[in-house]
């Protein structure tokens, strides 16, 4: 190929050298003969995702950068998501490495499948075409998959990871259809082509509108939006704790970058035919987030519908379409992905002898044995609760800011009250640790990895309100870039 031919490596360096490590640390595993391969492997990929943050910095002439043909794009709503999904693959692998110590599944994979998991979703952010879409998309599920049912000798790992393969690829096939669709009904697969043909006012077809909601479908059970949510509590409850954590947000945070991106961009000309059906998403989840985990004993589980309710909230701002709804929505995400990789820190704690326990009620009392475990708890249900000045509260405040300017009060009125349900189980959870008498107390020892991730995460949480420039700051640049400022 021509050197002038050759495209552009600049905006896609981060990916390059992230899938380069991983092949490399792959044949390394497979040769290496040693015990500590394993932590080594872990260390080294810590390392990596960290310097692929550095990359990402690299600034681009006009701020925005598109290459490989138009189907890679990198902006700064690109660079704003990818840095905190490379923060959920870092703090995925710090917690996993006692946890799969011992329960006796240190293999060096784990750490390669998260990098391939990362390489997938960051496509996904970047995705200008619906093929890279796809590309990306697969990546990213074929190593969840597999890591779903890394612990290959449990039942219900294993069973985690088929329902969640069988499932997966029935949303992969109609995101698949529903792009055969738009491209036959337009004759392109180009976002920036379809975001032109809906702007001269081209009128849609049926067949196109059917199309886009295959697509919606799609990314709805990505995101783990009701009605396409049935998987999440069972691959939750299932999975490795510390894989559920990665599950919890990673792919949720890139397939919320993906929704925008494609909803805003290609077809923004359209929001009369989308928003509605977005609008039903989110109430949809945000109600059963909130009544259906009321009654779960199982805390993995409990965080599952939790985990469809903040996709429900986080949907009111797509359901705007405008640059302060997506402003909402970065800026909750960003304190979402804290939140819950902190709420699973703690879960990581709940632990007797060599047996992970996952009841609620095992909680009772945690206060009087593990002070510090318990007052971060608290610190993550109360914030996810909503409650100020902790960083939950200003995720909501500014997705329902956003509903109200756009006039869609009963949406931000049935957010409201569905966040106040929802307050009920994340209060219980701090009743149980502060004020109920310990039954079986948990194991004292917590691991430093652990320690540093809560105390990162609690930070984080608990002081947003002194110091929020940073999210707020650049969410707001991020949200500009999607509308082309």
């Amino acid at each position: 190929m021509p050197l002038a031919d050759m495209p552009n490596l600049v905006p896609v360096l981060p990916e390059i050298f992230l899938s380069c490590a991983a092949m490399v640390l792959l044949v390394f595993g497979a040769y290496s003969k040693s015990d500590s391969s394993f932590r080594f492997i872990l260390g080294v990929c810590v390392v990596v995702l960290a310097l692929a943050m550095l990359l990402l910095t690299i600034p681009s002439a006009d701020g925005r950068a598109v290459t490989f043909n138009g189907m890679f794009v990198s902006d700064p709503f690109a660079i704003f998501f990818k840095v905190l999904v490379l923060l959920a693959s870092i703090m995925a692998i710090v917690v996993a490495r006692g946890f799969l110590e011992r329960q006796n599944s240190a293999k060096f994979e784990y750490g390669i499948l998260i990098l391939f998991a990362t390489v997938g979703m960051m496509m996904m952010i970047s995705a200008n075409n619906l093929i890279s879409l796809y590309v990306g998309l697969e990546l990213q599920s074929l190593s969840l998959y597999v890591l779903a049912a890394f612990m290959r000798d449990d039942t219900r790992a294993t069973e985690a990871g088929l329902k969640y393969f069988v499932l997966g690829a029935l949303a992969s096939g109609m995101l698949l259809y529903g792009s055969s669709l738009v491209y036959g009904f337009t004759g392109t697969t180009s976002f920036d082509d379809l975001a032109a043909l809906f702007k001269a006012g081209s009128h849609p077809s049926t067949g196109l509108v059917v199309g886009i909601v295959f697509i919606m479908a799609g990314l709805a059970f990505k995101v783990s939006a009701v009605p396409f949510h049935m998987w999440t509590p069972d691959v939750y409850e299932g999975a490795p704790t510390p894989v559920t954590a990665f599950f919890s947000v990673g792919p949720k945070l890139a397939a919320i970058a993906l929704f925008i991106r494609l909803m805003v961009g290609p077809f923004g000309g359209l929001v009369d035919q989308w928003q509605q059906i977005v609008v039903f998403i989110s109430i949809a989840s945000m109600m059963l987030g909130a009544f259906a985990a009321i009654n779960q004993r199982n805390i993995k589980r409990l965080m599952a519908y939790s985990s469809i309710g903040h996709v429900g909230y986080a949907l009111i701002g797509l359901a705007v379409g405008t640059e302060e709804g997506i402003r909402g929505i970065l800026i909750y995400m960003a304190i979402y992905l804290f939140m819950t990789m902190g709420a699973f820190a703690c879960i990581l704690c709940m632990r007797r002898g060599e047996r992970m326990v996952e009841g609620i009620d095992d909680l009772a009392g945690l206060s009087k044995t593990h002070p510090m475990v318990a007052f971060a708890l608290a610190v993550f249900m109360f914030s996810m609760a909503g409650i100020p000045p902790l960083a939950g509260f200003f995720g909501k405040l500014y997705i329902f800011l956003a509903a109200m300017q756009a006039e869609l009060y009963t949406l931000a009125v049935l957010g409201v009250l569905s966040s106040v349900v929802g307050g009920f189980y994340y209060i219980r959870i701090v009743k149980l640790m502060y004020f109920d008498d310990v039954v079986e107390p948990l194991d004292k020892p917590i691991g430093k990895d652990i320690s540093l991730v809560l105390l990162a995460t609690g930070l984080v949480v608990g002081l947003f309100f002194l110091y929020p420039s940073v999210i707020l700051g650049n969410a707001s640049v991020a949200a500009a870039s999607i509308f082309g400022g």
